[in-house]
């Protein structure tokens, strides 16, 4: 949905009730006032979102955020309950909910989806107020989340005039980097402003390797090779982040961010292959043989984002609110990249240059009406709409002897708008002091218009040009309540229906093809878009029952369900060419899919349950997710390589003689077999990673925090099978090591 939508920074919504976040906005609007800030702080300590909202959503403090002094935001989510990291342990990967990815999980900054182009991992965690892990979809979000949402909401308030400096020196694998986080927040009469920088500077290096065996349809070895691949480069990133914040005499309140972040990465990679078993030399040799036998790629990216907004809180009579935001955001892209194909002589075959710029340029409005136009009611009425504009030039040039390889010369160019439009209207009514009800209904459309122009040859296919019009929209009906048990304080049980919906990235409606080094090998195939792809739409079942201790400590069962239709699988087929026999893959909607699973947490300091124990505070959480897909055949046909069962584990100690906290966090992911297709499937091995941190603060100004991750560095390993009149079997394994972090902190 990111590649359909812009969002603006100022945003501070959330899928709390309009009542209390007009709370939260009157303590904003009075930060200025110094007599009464200190009362608005402390009443927003005492009220708990996550207890007393309607709509369901965990919610993660600041402190939290900032507790491992992780440089990254993947790297605090995945300590989430439900939430999980693909990829390599370690290194980012897609963000999940509920164990599902692409797509599946909608990423929100500010209440807003996130940009085309943007990264979480280009946001310093230093700038974000709290995280939102939403499980159930709400009228005034976008409800492009059939897993869940998870949003992210930067800082905002002013309380007190102060500067902060943080410096942080890392290390992994042997190569060391350094980051510089600083914040200076003060107020002039009424208005406040906050101005943030960071600025990130690493290197890398990472070896791996694979091995293929190739057999016949007797079980007969036709090829056996390995691949020893080794990556390096540097990367450097620096980013700003200016609000500034007027409260008028009439009471309203105008506010102002931006954001600005670019980037540089330089980075280089390495294959060598090398046969174990003979090589084949029949005529089929073209369809079993590797393309290279050894190749070297280089990569050169810059990219710059510049996002502004404005939000204007216009106060009415009888407590009645206009909230109204616009935006403007801008990203660019560069990329070359160089490939050299060498061949078991060590005789180039191939030398490929290929550049590449994109664009996305935007604009959002939104705005919400608020008024409590009957007791006990929270009525909600608003809409949503963005418009951004895509544009992408790809050459690559190709020098190869054509009796050996055919070359690949390309020349194209892309457009793409979209357009999205939303309304919607909810209220919260508090039925009684034990029971509250929410509803809402969003109806939300998306209107994609995209044109390529491409010129070159590929794969017996000449020039193309392509126009393509896509339309859709959704209505979302929601319902959620929350029932507070009459004999107990502490008790409460939530229900939720929702409609969600995923909709196909502009990327995967696009029929032109990206051409893979190695697209004779079924598990690194050619891939294009499909222009008839439809949204996959959903029904939704959340429930969950909440039970709260002392001291802040509570326990929690919750378990979902959602039925997909016009599920979107990955389909894989071959073609034969000139080139030979090459393998491509395609997004089809086939079929239907289902997923569902059951959700433990629990969180308490230990002194709340045990007289005179240390200051330990407690936070476990356990996840078991289900699925399956009727297009393809089980078992182990789970959507999108669903995680099977996630699990975190976390003590924070706080000694009582000396000013050092120590703390900890170990996770851990199943992985096991998937089914992709009926030819198709991969294994995974568990995860399991421990993160540890001990904070010592010299003054109440000045901290010194150091964290190990990573340490059981355990090795990644993929599986990866295609079977059809023979198999292909593809083993990856990727170490990974400890990383370590150093970070001084010291406020003015």
């Amino acid at each position: 949905m990111a590649a359909f939508s812009q969002s603006s920074y100022a945003q501070t919504t959330a899928p709390a009730t309009p009542a209390k976040a007009e709370t939260a906005e009157k303590a904003d609007s009075k930060a200025v006032e110094p007599k009464i800030q200190k009362v608005e702080v402390q009443g927003n300590r005492v009220y708990d979102e996550r207890r007393q909202d309607t709509a369901s959503k965990i919610v993660v403090t600041q402190e939290e955020i900032l507790r491992y002094g992780d440089t990254t935001v993947s790297e605090v989510l995945k300590r989430l309950p439900g939430v999980t990291i693909g990829g390599v342990q370690g290194r980012g990967g897609d963000i999940r909910m509920r164990g599902l990815g692409a797509g599946y999980t909608q990423i929100m900054l500010n209440g807003e989806p996130s940009p085309p182009g943007f990264s979480l991992d280009s946001l310093s965690p230093d700038l974000i107020e709290r995280i939102e892990v939403i499980r159930a979809a709400t009228a005034d979000l976008s409800t492009a989340s059939i897993a869940g949402t998870i949003n992210i909401v930067l800082r905002k308030t002013v309380q007190t005039a102060q500067k902060e400096l943080k410096l942080g020196l890392f290390e992994d694998g042997g190569k060391f980097g350094e980051n510089i986080n600083y914040q200076v927040s003060d107020k002039a009469g009424r208005m406040s402003y906050s101005i943030s920088g960071n600025m990130n500077h690493g290197k890398y290096e990472r070896p791996s390797y694979s091995d293929e065996v190739r057999t016949d349809a007797n079980g007969n070895l036709l090829v056996k090779t390995h691949t020893y691949n080794l990556g390096w480069g540097t990367f450097n990133n620096v980013g700003f982040s200016p609000r500034v914040n007027w409260n008028l005499e009439n009471g309203d309140t105008v506010t102002t961010q931006s954001f600005v972040n670019a980037s540089r990465f330089d980075g280089y990679s390495s294959d060598v292959r090398s046969p174990v078993f003979g090589a084949v030399t029949d005529k089929d040799k073209q369809f079993l043989q590797p393309t290279y036998a050894s190749d070297f790629q280089k990569i050169n990216s810059d990219f710059a984002m510049l996002r502004t907004n404005l939000n204007w809180i216009h106060k009415l009579a009888d407590s009645a609110k206009l909230d109204v935001k616009m935006g403007v955001n801008y990203n660019k892209r560069n990329s070359e990249v160089g490939f050299a194909g060498y061949d078991d002589t060590h005789a180039q075959i191939l030398d490929r240059k290929s550049v590449s710029e994109a664009t996305d340029k935007g604009l959002t409005m939104s705005g919400k009406y608020s008024a409590p136009f009957v007791q006990d009611h929270s009525f909600v009425f608003g809409w949503d709409g963005a418009y951004s504009k895509r544009g992408e030039t790809r050459t690559q040039v190709d020098i190869s002897n054509p009796s050996i390889l055919k070359p690949i010369n390309l020349d194209e160019n892309f457009n793409a708008d979209v357009t999205r439009l939303a309304v919607f209207a909810q209220d919260e009514w508090n039925v009684t002091k034990l029971w509250s009800v929410y509803g809402g209904l969003r109806w939300e459309g998306i209107d994609t218009s995209s044109s390529g122009d491409f010129k070159g040859k590929v794969l017996d296919k000449d020039n193309t040009f392509y126009s393509i019009h896509n339309k859709f929209s959704v209505w979302s009906p929601i319902l959620q309540t929350l029932y507070k048990l009459p004999d107990s304080k502490n008790d409460q049980i939530r229900l939720g229906i929702t409609r969600t919906y995923k909709a196909p990235d502009t990327s995967r409606l696009i029929p032109r093809r990206f051409i893979s080094s190695d697209n004779k090998n079924p598990n690194s195939p050619d891939s294009m878009g499909n222009p008839n792809l439809k949204p996959e739409l959903a029904w939704g079942l959340d429930m969950a029952y909440e039970h709260y201790l002392p001291g802040g400590g509570m326990l929690s069962a919750s378990v979902f369900f959602r039925r997909i239709n016009d599920f979107t699988r990955t389909k894989l087929t071959e073609e034969v060419t000139d080139q030979g026999k090459v393998y491509v893959t395609m997004p089809v909607n086939d079929g239907q899919a289902t997923t569902r699973g059951i959700e433990l947490e629990a969180k308490f300091p230990l002194r709340a349950m045990m007289e005179g124990a240390p200051a330990i505070d407690f936070r476990a959480n356990l996840s078991f997710n289900w699925s399956s897909i009727s297009s393809v055949p089980g078992p182990n046909n789970r959507l999108d390589s669903q995680t099977p069962i996630s699990a975190n584990l976390g003590l924070d100690y706080k000694l009582d003689k000396i000013p050092l906290t120590l703390g900890g966090n170990a996770s851990f992911q199943t992985g096991g077999p998937v089914n992709i297709s009926a030819v198709q499937s991969s294994y995974s091995v568990p995860k399991r990673v421990l993160d540890v941190y001990a904070l010592w603060k010299f003054d109440p100004k000045t901290n010194l925090r150091v964290s190990l991750g990573n340490l059981l560095h355990q090795d990644n390993v993929n599986i990866s099978t295609y079977s059809d009149l023979g198999s292909t079997i593809q083993t990856s394994v990727t170490p990974t090591t400890v990383t370590a972090r150093v970070m001084f902190e010291h406020k003015f």
